[in-house]
């Protein structure tokens, strides 16, 4: 039988002490939350490897059927995170460089359409991300609802600038009836050096 060759992934470490309207004891406790999912994502691509070294990746297997379905949150949860810690900074500059402009004009008309939009889609109820995406094959930016991590990324859409709006990114800082205040505060540490980044490697075909 084949040897299987797992992934073990590494929780990343981001410097973002200091930052705007979201205190670093919220940063803190965000990032051992992260650095959950990272674990978990870990231990089930270990037991889901040990059924199938055993014979017992089937559909039928409650088992490895329940695993499987429980890895795409787990997975998401860590990627979304690393995307949302990447796109922030303590040395945050106020305007976004004109490529991005550009592109959000491209769907939206002007930058603050798609930022009034970005904005109501992150102050819906519920708990959840959302996410600036690209479309690689119709050049365009849209703005989505990421419900449990997993649940409403478009595939082949390349993230841009993603937002946690789960509680527990604004909850030590701010009541649950403030979260239009988090937004603001995750604005103003919005760097968008890194999603002009995203951006010219989604249209170069990789992602950053």
């Amino acid at each position: 039988m084949a040897t299987l060759v797992q992934q073990s992934y590494t929780p990343k470490k981001f410097d973002l002490s200091g930052l705007q309207g979201i205190s670093d004891n919220t940063l803190q406790v965000h990032f051992g939350l992260y650095e959950g999912y990272v674990k978990n994502t870990n231990l089930l691509n270990e037991q889901i490897a040990g059924l199938i070294s055993q014979g017992q990746a089937a559909g039928a297997n409650p088992g490895f059927a329940e695993l499987t379905r429980r890895l795409g949150f787990e997975y998401n949860g860590m990627v979304l995170h690393e995307y949302y810690f990447g796109n922030m900074t303590k040395n945050a500059g106020a305007t976004p460089p004109s490529a991005i402009a550009d592109a959000v004009a491209g769907t939206f008309g002007d930058f603050e359409t798609w930022k009034k939009d970005f904005s109501a889609v992150g102050g819906m109820r519920g708990v959840g991300w959302a996410i600036a995406y690209f479309d690689p094959h119709a050049q365009r930016v849209s703005n989505h609802w990421i419900t449990l991590h997993e649940d409403g990324n478009v595939a082949g859409f390349v993230p841009l600038l993603v937002m946690d709006v789960w509680e527990h990114a604004f909850l030590l800082d701010y009541k649950p009836a403030e979260r239009s205040k988090y937004i603001e505060a995750f604005f103003a540490n919005v760097d968008w050096n890194v999603v002009a980044q995203r951006l010219d490697g989604a249209k170069a075909g990789r992602t950053v």
